[in-house]
């Protein structure tokens, strides 16, 4: 069920990535700083806003820190991990 939501997100957002975040997170600035300076777009869930919502994507990636970030690009969103995976993703 956790996979469908992601789907769900993905496909009702209009932009280059898909990235879940939460409030005070230095990692989530910075992800959001580097998409900018790359004139990337992105759509934001943050976790702190929607309850519940952490533990859906947790168990749909087994990824447990934010930022959560997904390449929407293409058909399939891809998983690319957290701000340093990203970062490298990107270069």
């Amino acid at each position: 069920m956790a996979a469908e939501l992601i789907l769900e997100h993905a496909e009702g957002a209009d932009t280059d990535f898909l990235v879940y975040t939460g409030n005070f997170c230095g990692y989530c600035k910075a992800l959001k700083r580097l998409l900018d300076g790359r004139s990337m777009s992105f759509t934001e869930y943050n976790f702190d806003e929607h309850n519940g919502l952490r533990k859906q994507i947790v168990a749909a990636t087994g990824h447990r820190t934010v930022p959560v970030v997904f390449d929407i690009r293409e058909n399939e969103p891809v998983f690319i991990g957290g701000f340093d995976e990203t970062n490298r993703y990107l270069k």
